[in-house]
């Protein structure tokens, strides 16, 4: 059996957020949730279609550089946690000077709860984490084809961050 996801159609989000990223329409809804501290959000990106969720947080370090490096070494354990199950963790790293977005994405091989997360940040101000989950047991072979699509989206979203 194939299944087949349309082609991916992206548009900048429309968010009151210190970010802005694209995100494909093939979402079937995005959610925004202040949360504690200050200028610190939950972005939950919805595909009811594929029973998925790319869920950002995002967290304004105010140039505080030992906040920065402390989001950053928690995004980098959250990932490992998922060494118990996963076969594999690919890292890829993410850099754009132009547009001031360096981070991390990882590709996780295997019965994970979750198949991709990223951390993007200017070093300076912003940080931003995803990760992307299933309404569903974790079940590598079954969920592929969706994680594979989501993948993508989830890229398009670190190389569109722009910083507001």
């Amino acid at each position: 059996m194939r299944l087949s996801y349309p082609e991916a159609s992206y548009s900048k989000s429309d968010l009151d957020v210190p970010f802005t990223f694209n995100k494909n329409s093939f979402a079937t809804n995005v959610g925004l949730k202040k949360m504690a501290g200050q200028d610190n959000y939950g972005v939950n990106i919805e595909y009811s279609n594929l029973k998925g969720t790319i869920f950002l947080t995002y967290k304004n370090i105010d140039g505080d550089s030992i906040s920065l490096m402390k989001f950053i070494k928690d995004a980098q354990n959250f990932t490992q946690k998922h060494t118990i199950k996963a076969d594999e963790i690919v890292e890829q790293v993410y850099i754009n000077d132009e547009r001031k977005v360096y981070g991390m994405f990882y590709e996780v091989g295997g019965n994970a709860a979750s198949q991709s997360q990223f951390y993007v940040t200017d070093s300076v101000n912003h940080f931003l984490t995803g990760s992307l989950y299933f309404y569903t047991k974790p079940n590598y072979d079954s969920i592929f084809p969706a994680a594979k699509y989501l993948e993508k989206d989830i890229k398009q979203i670190m190389e569109s961050v722009t910083w507001k």
